[in-house]
């Protein structure tokens, strides 16, 4: 298993870093969706209170749906909630920024009053326009702090979503370097070393050996037809020169299918370290 812990080091390094690359992206779009709806909520406000104190004077001076106003003060009252207290079917989360909940907190007394003003349509003759009109003022005031407040806090929220990337881009480089020097490089140098080795016994085997394989067997057809015995012995020694030299040939192979003494790196000796506390735990 020792042999193949570069293999699965390199997979998993990069399987690790795409994935944790998708999570950081798909978690900063998913933020950035929600921040946009909670600035798209808070700039509906700003519409309804205008909405109201619309549908307030159109009842008040001439004949109008009590329900319009009725259901558009409800959802101002509703969208205070949500943007406040946080909504799981929005995907709102409570407001934590201490200066976004001071700013509500000075907004809720203008809310409240339009609120149980508008909400007793029974007495709209006895609602001071004007204080009304101050108090949709001011809340829309207030609303337009909020939205700004909420969009800064939006963009740096994507600032630090951004640095975040940038350093995980940073440490994936340093790591794919990492990898190339001591993963990828002794990969290649040894599949290089090993088609060296394979051109050497080829060549071996397709002009040394087969040479002198030819020769033998020309010497051995001669040697069935020679008559003569100083002859015949002339032709054995060549016999025994070509074995010789063929046995040289078959060294030559062997030497070349033996793996040359290579140094060990520190980061194969932590390897051959890891293994051995492996097996001795098994």
């Amino acid at each position: 298993m020792k042999k193949f812990y570069k293999y699965y080091l390199l997979v998993i390094t990069i399987i690790v870093l795409t994935v944790l690359i998708q999570s950081i992206i798909q978690y900063s779009l998913r933020n950035q969706e929600r921040m946009a709806a909670v600035i798209n909520v808070a700039g509906k406000q700003r519409m309804l209170s205008q909405l109201v104190l619309k549908n307030y004077y159109e009842c008040k001076y001439s004949e109008c749906d009590y329900s319009e106003l009725k259901v558009a003060l409800a959802k101002l009252y509703r969208t205070d909630e949500v943007l406040q207290n946080g909504d799981e079917k929005f995907g709102f989360y409570p407001v934590e920024n201490a200066e976004i909940i001071a700013e509500f907190k000075k907004l809720q007394p203008h809310l409240d009053y339009i609120y149980s003003k508008l909400n007793d349509v029974d007495h709209f003759s006895e609602i001071p326009v004007i204080e009304l009109t101050n108090h949709v003022d001011s809340f829309l005031s207030i609303m337009d702090g909020i939205v700004l407040k909420f969009q800064k806090e939006s963009e740096e929220e994507i600032k630090t979503i951004m640095i975040i990337e940038i350093e995980l881009a940073v440490l994936s480089l340093f790591i794919i370097l990492f990898e190339i020097f001591y993963i990828v490089n002794p990969i290649i140098s040894k599949t290089t070393s090993q088609n060296q080795k394979l051109k050497e016994i080829s060549w071996h085997q397709s002009h040394a050996y087969a040479s002198h394989m030819k020769n033998i067997k020309d010497l051995q057809h001669v040697l069935k037809i020679e008559r003569k015995i100083e002859n015949k012995e002339d032709l054995v020694a060549c016999v025994v020169t070509e074995l010789d030299a063929l046995n040289e040939v078959s060294e030559n192979m062997l030497k070349s299918l033996e793996s040359k003494e290579e140094e060990i790196s520190k980061f194969d000796a932590l390897l051959s370290k890891l293994d051995a506390l492996f097996v001795r735990k098994k």
